[in-house]
């Protein structure tokens, strides 16, 4: 059994889809992830993959909070745009984000939550993050953004 079935099979289970936000120093990144997932509920914990060669990686280890938007119906433009790997010069440029102290967080998810990575696990080429809750907050009450099959849908 090779990485390429492990794939195969896990592109028709739906995801969900996020951007993790930093701001370090006037430094802002963001990442599309599809790995957000519920760790604990006490203590409030989440964690997430990120490629190590992704250049939020760094900013994230020294970051001392992230901000998680989970994208609503519709943001798919949003999603790709924080997949692509877009230039940080130009990464926020028609980019509708929060104007709150702290992590970016993007206007029209159906939530949001703060966090402090608390843990890092080297696995393959990421490393997962595991995040202590500092805030959650409730958003539209729009249907979700997922990914499956290599595409975004809206569920």
């Amino acid at each position: 059994m090779g990485g390429e079935e492990l794939r195969g099979l896990m592109r028709r289970f739906p995801a969900g889809v996020a951007i993790v936000g930093v701001d370090l120093e006037g430094e802002r990144l963001g990442l599309t992830i599809g790995t957000l997932i519920p760790l604990s509920l006490e203590p409030p914990l989440v964690g997430f993959a990120v490629r190590r060669e992704a250049a939020l990686h760094e900013l994230l280890r020294r970051s001392e909070t992230f901000g998680v938007s989970l994208l609503a119906a519709g943001q798919e433009a949003v999603a790709q745009h924080f997949a692509r790997g877009v230039p940080p010069i130009a990464l926020w440029e028609g980019i509708g984000a929060r104007e709150k102290e702290g992590p970016p967080l993007l206007v029209g998810a159906i939530g949001w939550l703060t966090g402090r990575v608390s843990a890092e696990v080297p696995v393959g080429e990421d490393t997962f993050f595991v995040g202590e809750v500092l805030s959650v907050e409730e958003g539209a009450r729009e249907r979700p953004l997922v990914y499956v099959d290599r595409g975004y849908v809206n569920a």
